[in-house]
């Protein structure tokens, strides 16, 4: 029995962060987990950013309202369900990714949570469970699945390595790089197709 993890931002729709550093005209924020392994460190960087500039939520939640899914990425996911069970496992957070699920067709998603004062300020966050994505794909391969995790991110490489099979999607050259052995694909169709090959085994 087969189930496919996929992350989220970089390989569906585009790096939330990125998008709300254009916006805001604040280009620290363009980092990500593509530059930044530490996911904790991250965010608490990006927390005294936004205090610092007096942003917060709405803020955020009024860029994220405008960022539309990759071009491709509601159809390869629409058939990707068709033969697959799907999850989405993201490090983002419930209050930023619910408008984007719902262009994606609702698919099932497993995030994270943001601590928000009522002013609208974000002052931490909930993480749902320690190293989730490894963690997630360890507890379903515990229930008798077998995954086969993809993503382009450092903090995707626990679960694409734990995984029966793991690919690279729209990663960094660093990252392609430094992990030779796995697969890396560009474009929807063939990353569909190697999924589906690896569906068949």
């Amino acid at each position: 029995m087969n189930i496919v993890c996929l992350d989220v931002e970089g390989v569906l729709v585009p790096e939330i962060w990125i998008e709300f550093s254009k916006a805001s005209g604040i280009p620290e924020l363009k980092r990500t987990t593509r530059d930044e392994p530490d996911y904790n460190k991250l965010m608490n960087w990006r927390l005294g950013i936004l205090k610092e500039h007096g942003l917060g939520l709405k803020e955020i939640q009024a860029t994220i309202a405008k960022i539309q899914p990759l071009e491709g990425a509601r159809e390869f996911l629409d058939e990707l369900r068709s033969v697959a069970q799907v999850i989405l496992i993201s490090d983002t957070f419930e209050q930023f990714a619910s408008p984007l699920m719902e262009k994606l067709g609702r698919p099932t998603l497993f995030c994270n949570t943001l601590d928000v004062a009522e002013d609208g300020e974000i002052t931490g966050f909930k993480m749902r469970i320690e190293n989730s994505k490894l963690s997630t794909v360890k507890a379903l391969q515990s229930i008798g699945y077998d995954t086969i995790a993809a993503g382009d991110s450092y903090n995707d490489l626990d679960m694409i390595r734990a995984s029966r099979t793991g690919f690279l999607f729209r990663s960094t050259p660093k990252i392609i790089e430094d992990n030779p052995d796995l697969q890396a694909f560009e474009g929807y169709d063939e990353f569909l197709a190697a999924i589906k090959e690896e569906l068949k085994k």
